[in-house]
């Protein structure tokens, strides 16, 4: 594969690449479907893309084309540079296979942890079995989780909802860690936005990608919805708020990982973190520093972050101007159509894996210590006699005063501006994710556990249950809904009321009683840790001793509903999992 460049990204505004994409798009729509026959007899789809022929393959009521790059590979002299485009081939593409993930900067979350790669730049697209250009079809972009240092986006898979909602799914790839993320300004004076955030503009490259190629597949591109989980929510955060993703997306699905909670880094924090990895990766003259990290090892690089964990993208550049909580407080953002919820329990996957056998003695100490003067009161609201175990008293705080009450903060931000509907996944016996199950814990509502309802996951730690798999059946056709019309209308399945100007009213997801609420905020406290301050200690988000917990400033005053919390929650205790 052709190496690419060192050439600048263009310089052409973000409306000039919509014309063009939508342009390409028509040209390609125009075109007659094409198929070829595998040796076994069976007819395998081929697609025109700007880059050449694609061959796919058939599998169910789907098909999907795996591997296919979205930009040229990010190595050598174009390592940590803004992504260019990929080159063209020749002949006919062969796309069933998988690329590899990332450099993985954690290694908890992989199921081939050797199947990782710095040349990685690939998404994967499924479309119905029946899906011919012209379709205009609604298309979901997925962008993975895994606190913005671990995880692929083939794990995946979109083949059922492609096929039960007529849905084109694209699940993409983009750099991860330090490669993704290094605010260096010797970085930063190397491409247009003078930004180190190279995973965001990765996402943001799919995105144009998709938008120019989709039509090909039957997709519309002009009706293109993101989302993402955890920090793939983050991410959808950061593109809701950057100014070169204006017109780009339709809608955004933002799945536990609420903006006011995941909040972005300063300029001068991130280059003050990047500086200190450089210098663990041996990169302390400023003038060679560039240099210095693209001759480095994979290898060394990911010793070098082992306890420095990336706080993902950075605000303060020209790539993301404002950090995405405040513009969209301030009524400044890229303004669509919002979908955004959490999982009930989110912290249990947190504390089991870090804190499993945690006493009561602990517990106590934990939040006297953590919350200060307020210690008391949080003990008195979350008893351990109430819970059942110190684990789940401690999971109740966890997921309260972060995931549960920012997702609700941040879904009254969006609700007085545009639609927006509000979800909790709620299965007492859901799975979690393979490798993480604690002997003896009630992981159920976890952390991730919707993923295996709403893909097909290749990282449960068991198949779903019939009743199960109709739950996810359900919630793919609601999520389809929302992308095809911006609301999540399905006949037949229980109505879903928008959120409404207070955020209020919102759909409890659950496997025999799927219901509207109006409760979510008295269920979990929001009342009360919205009257509380930035906690500073380690205890509460999980870190053990020694380790690094970096909390924010408090957001400032003029952004309505925005309560402080640990900016880097998921990096830290992703960090504390994997050791």
């Amino acid at each position: 594969m052709k190496r690419p460049g060192n050439r600048l990204p263009s310089a052409r505004s973000p409306r000039s690449l919509l014309g063009t994409a939508l342009a390409l798009a028509a040209l390609l729509v125009s075109a007659a479907p094409a198929t070829a026959t595998a040796s076994g007899g069976s007819p395998r789809p081929v697609v025109t893309v700007a880059q050449g022929a694609l061959r796919g393959q058939s599998q169910g009521g789907a098909q999907e084309f795996l591997g296919v790059p979205y930009a040229a590979p990010p190595v050598g002299d174009a390592r940590l540079r803004a992504p260019q485009p990929p080159p063209r081939w020749n002949g006919v593409r062969d796309g069933v296979r998988q690329a590899p993930a990332c450099l993985q900067f954690s290694p908890f979350g992989l199921s081939d942890p050797q199947a990782v790669s710095e040349d990685c730049l690939y998404l994967d697209v499924y479309r119905p079995r029946t899906a011919r250009p012209g379709a205009r079809l609604p298309v979901i972009l997925w962008m993975h989780g895994g606190a913005y240092s671990q995880g692929t986006g083939t794990q995946f898979g979109g083949r059922t909802m492609a096929d039960l909602t007529q849905s084109v799914v694209v699940s993409i790839n983009y750099r991860l860690g330090q490669l993704g993320y290094l605010a260096l300004p010797e970085l930063g004076r190397e491409n247009d936005p003078r930004s180190g955030s190279f995973g965001l503009m990765d996402q943001l490259a799919a995105l144009q990608w998709t938008r120019k190629n989709i039509g090909a597949f039957g997709g519309n591109p002009a009706n293109l919805t993101i989302s993402g989980q955890s920090a793939g929510s983050g991410s959808v955060c950061a593109l809701l708020a950057a100014p070169s993703a204006a017109g780009l997306f339709h809608r955004a699905v933002l799945q536990s990982g609420p903006c006011t909670l995941l909040r972005t880094p300063d300029s001068a924090s991130a280059e003050g973190q990047a500086r200190s990895f450089a210098a663990r990766a041996g990169c302390t003259a400023q003038a060679e520093v560039a240099a210095c990290l693209r001759a480095a090892s994979g290898a060394a690089l990911v010793e070098a972050a082992r306890t420095l964990p990336t706080p993902g993208p950075a605000s303060g550049d020209g790539l993301l101007p404002v950090a995405p909580a405040q513009a969209i407080g301030s009524g400044a953002w890229n303004k669509v159509p919002v979908l955004i919820g959490s999982t009930r329990s989110e912290a249990r996957f947190f504390v089991a894996l870090t804190q499993p056998h945690l006493t009561a003695e602990q517990y106590t100490a934990q939040i006297l210590a953590g919350y200060g003067a307020a210690g008391p009161e949080v003990l008195a609201r979350y008893p351990v006699a109430d819970h059942g175990s110190p684990y789940l008293a401690l999971s109740a705080v966890m997921t309260d005063s972060t995931f549960a009450c920012h997702t609700a903060w941040t879904a009254q931000l969006f609700a007085s501006q545009v639609p927006t509907y509000v979800y909790e996944f709620d299965d007492p016996r859901s799975p979690t994710l393979a490798g993480a199950q604690v002997p003896g814990l009630d992981e159920s509502n976890a952390h991730s556990a919707e993923l295996a309802y709403l893909h097909d996951f290749t990282m449960g730690e068991r198949p779903l249950t019939p009743v199960q798999v109709a739950l996810g059946n359900r919630m793919k056709r609601y999520w389809a809904a929302f992308a095809r019309f911006g609301a999540p209308v399905v006949a037949g399945q229980t109505p879903w009321p928008a959120a409404g100007a207070g955020a209020s009213a919102g759909l409890t997801l659950h496997p025999t009683a799927t219901r509207t609420t109006t409760s979510f905020g008295a269920d979990h406290q929001c009342a009360f840790w919205r009257t509380q301050p930035p906690d500073r200690s380690e205890a509460p988000c999980g870190c053990r001793a020694g380790s690094r917990c970096f909390c924010p400033a408090p957001v400032p005053q003029s952004v309505r509903f925005v309560h402080p919390g640990p900016e880097d929650v998921l990096p830290c205790l992703h960090r504390q999992v994997a050791q």
